[in-house]
C-alpha cells in the first residue's frame, strides 16, 4: 500500500548525505521522485555520493550548474515547478540551507504544495551568509519543521512559528551509524595518502566569508601550513577556483597536501583518523563531534552550539595566531564529557512517518 508521493530536491553534497536515509525510509511503502538541481556538478562532488550512499539515480537532473546567487536560484525555481506540475506531489522535501532548498521551497509554495524542511530551525545569527538567508526563508514557507535539536526548535519559537515542529533528530547522525563501519571496512584513504591513523591534522574550506575575501584564505593557508603535523585538505573546487585567482599555489604550502574532493566514506574516515579537524563546514563540524573528533570551526559563530560543549568543538577567528594555537592546543585535559544532543539514529523513520501522519489529517 502506498501512502504518499513525495518529491525531494537535492543539489548539494551534504543534501545527498542527508537525503540517503530518508530516501531509504521513504521508499519502502512510499513513491520518491528524486530532483538533483545540479548545484555541485564535479563528479567527485556528486555522482559518486549517489553511488555510496545508495541512492537512486535521480529521476531529473536539472543541470543547472553554478552561476551567481540570483542567476543560479532563478533557474532552479523555473525548472523545479515544471517538475512539481509534472509530478504533482503530495509534499516536497528540502534539505539544509542551500540555492537548491529556498528555490524548491518557493517553487513549492507558489503552487500550494506542502513543504518539509528537514534541518529546519538552525540560525546563525549572521544575516550576511546565504545559508542564513536561505534557512529563515525556507522555515517560513515550509509547513513541516524538521527540527535537528532542541535549540532549534527553540529558535523557531522565537521567530513565532508555533506549528508543524518536531524534534525528530538529526539525518546525518543516522548516515554516520549507517556507513561509519563500511568506512573502517572498506577505505583504503590513508594507504593511499601514506598516512597513519591520529598523524594528521584534516582541514575543509568552502564558504564565502573565507574564500572571497583574499586574506581570509591566504591567512587561513599560512596558519595551517605553519602546523607541526601535515595537514590533509580536500580542496573544494571554489577553493582552488579562489586560489587560481588569488594566484597563489598549491606548491608554497609544503605542509598542506592538497587532494581532490574525496567520497563520503573516505571523508569520515579521515574525519575519524585525524588528530583534530580545521572546518568551515557545518556538516564536518557535526560529523567530527559524532565521530569523536575535536574540531576547530573557521568562523565566529556556529549553527551547532551543541558541538560547542565541553570545547569538542571551538570557534576561530581568521587570525594566523589563534588558529595555530587553538589547533595546537591540548584537549585531553579538559572536561570531554559529550551528549548525544542530536537524536538516537532513527530520524529517518520519524522524519516518514510524521509526513504520512500530517498528510492523513489534511
Amino acid at each position: 500500500m502506498i501512502f504518499i508521493k513525495a518529491l525531494t530536491i537535492v543539489g548539494a553534497r551534504p543534501q545527498f548525505i542527508k537525503a540517503a536515509p530518508v530516501s531509504r525510509e521513504l521508499r519502502k511503502d512510499n513513491v520518491e521522485i528524486l530532483v538533483h538541481t545540479g548545484q555541485h556538478y564535479d563528479e567527485n562532488m556528486s555522482k559518486v555520493f549517489f553511488e555510496e550512499l545508495n541512492i537512486p539515480e535521480p529521476d531529473y537532473n536539472l543541470g543547472i550548474g553554478s552561476a551567481s546567487h540570483g542567476e543560479q536560484t532563478g533557474k532552479m525555481l523555473i525548472e523545479i515547478e515544471k517538475v512539481i506540475i509534472e509530478e504533482n506531489p503530495d509534499v516536497l522535501l528540502v534539505y539544509g540551507d542551500t540555492n537548491s532548498t529556498i528555490a524548491g521551497a518557493l517553487a513549492a509554495s507558489k503552487l500550494n504544495i506542502p513543504i518539509a524542511h528537514v534541518e529546519a530551525g538552525l540560525r546563525s545569527y549572521n544575516k550576511k551568509m546565504p545559508e542564513e538567508q536561505n534557512r529563515v526563508l525556507t522555515d517560513h514557507l515550509s509547513d513541516i519543521l524538521f527540527c535537528p535539536t532542541e535549540s532549534s526548535v527553540e529558535n523557531l519559537k522565537e521567530e513565532g512559528l508555533k506549528e508543524g515542529i518536531y524534534n525528530v533528530g538529526d539525518v546525518m547522525y543516522d548516515s554516520i551509524l549507517y556507513n561509519i563501519d563500511i568506512a573502517r571496512k572498506h577505505s583504503n584513504i590513508l594507504n593511499d595518502l601514506n598516512m597513519t591513523a591520529n598523524g594528521y591534522y584534516l582541514l575543509t574550506i568552502h564558504r564565502a566569508e573565507n574564500t572571497d575575501i583574499k586574506n581570509n584564505l591566504i591567512t587561513i593557508l599560512e596558519a595551517t601550513n605553519s602546523l607541526n603535523k601535515e595537514v590533509i585538505f580536500p580542496i573544494h573546487p571554489r577553493t582552488k577556483n579562489k586560489m587560481n585567482e588569488y594566484k597563489k599555489t598549491q606548491s608554497e604550502y609544503k605542509n598542506i597536501s592538497f587532494i581532490e574532493p574525496v567520497s563520503y566514506l573516505d571523508m569520515i574516515y579521515l574525519i575519524e583518523n585525524s588528530i583534530k579537524v580545521l572546518t568551515d563546514s557545518g556538516g564536518v563540524q557535526k560529523e567530527a563531534y559524532f565521530l569523536k573528533t575535536p574540531c576547530v570551526t573557521l568562523r565566529n559563530e556556529t549553527e551547532w552550539i551543541e558541538t560547542l560543549e565541553n570545547n569538542w568543538n571551538v570557534l576561530c577567528e581568521i587570525n594566523k595566531k589563534s588558529i595555530i594555537n587553538k589547533t595546537k592546543k591540548d584537549l585531553l585535559n579538559l572536561k570531554r564529557g559529550r551528549k548525544t544532543n542530536f537524536g538516537c539514529g532513527d530520524s529517518a523513520k520519524k522524519i516518514v512517518n510524521t509526513i504520512i501522519e500530517v498528510s492523513k489529517n489534511e
